[in-house]
This record gives structure tokens, C-alpha cells and sequence, in this order.
């Protein structure tokens, strides 16, 4: 059986997709972006910045799964300059501590309304 996750508490999908997915006991979440779930905008700030509101957005969509960032197995990051690694990766580790999924972590060339990062992920549900 598989169940689509919406919250209010993370931003809305800007096209046909869903937050979450869950299906035989995991949750597929969608990479999110840093955009504050109240407007919708893309917050200010560097890719430290970013990064946190990236992780909280998807904190909050694992909760609206019944999961948690301690049930996180796998995530990819996705950043528009690998040169941003280290301070991304610093805020990373704060929410991930000893509990570190596996990881891949990629540069790309453009990511939704320019921001600097994208994070998606995989939990236990």
C-alpha cells in the first residue's frame, strides 16, 4: 500500500508531486528547497542558511510521515557549488549527529529559483 504525505508545516510542492511518499514501511521524501513554509519564498542567507531551513523543511515532513531524522537511511544533497561543502556539511552533521545515514552529494548546475541547495531522503516510516 502506498500513502502521499502533505504538511502545511513544509513548503507546498511547486509542481505535480508529492512532500512523501510512503511505501512498504519507508518514506520517499522529495528533495526540498529553502523556502519558509508560510510564504513560499526562498529564505535569505548563504548555504549555511540555507541548508538549515532545507533540513528543517524536511524534518517537518518526516513528522508528518510518523518518522523522524533519526529514521533517516539515506539522503542526497545537491549543491550549485561544491565549494559550499564544508559549510554545508557543518550544519548537516548538527541535525544528523551520531545518527549519519548514508549520503551522496553532487554539484549541479542549476537547482529551483537559484537557491544553493537541495536535500532529499529516504526514512524508515
Amino acid at each position: 500500500m502506498t500513502r502521499t504525505i502533505s504538511t502545511a508545516n513544509a513548503p507546498k510542492a511547486i509542481g505535480p508531486y508529492s512532500q512523501a511518499v510512503i511505501s512498504n514501511g519507508f518514506a520517499f521524501l522529495s528533495g526540498q528547497i529553502p523556502l519558509d513554509p508560510s510564504s513560499g519564498e526562498v529564505i535569505e542567507g548563504d548555504v549555511a542558511a540555507q541548508t538549515e531551513r532545507v533540513l528543517e523543511n524536511l524534518k517537518a515532513v518526516l513528522e508528518a510521515s510518523g518518522s523522524s531524522l533519526q529514521n533517516v537511511v539515506k539522503t542526497t544533497v545537491f549543491l550549485k557549488d561544491m565549494g559550499d561543502f564544508s559549510k554545508m556539511n557543518e550544519v548537516y552533521a548538527r541535525y544528523f549527529g551520531q545518527n549519519s545515514p548514508a549520503r551522496s552529494t553532487v554539484e549541479v548546475a542549476r537547482l529551483p529559483r537559484g537557491v544553493r541547495v537541495e536535500i532529499d531522503c529516504i526514512a524508515s516510516a
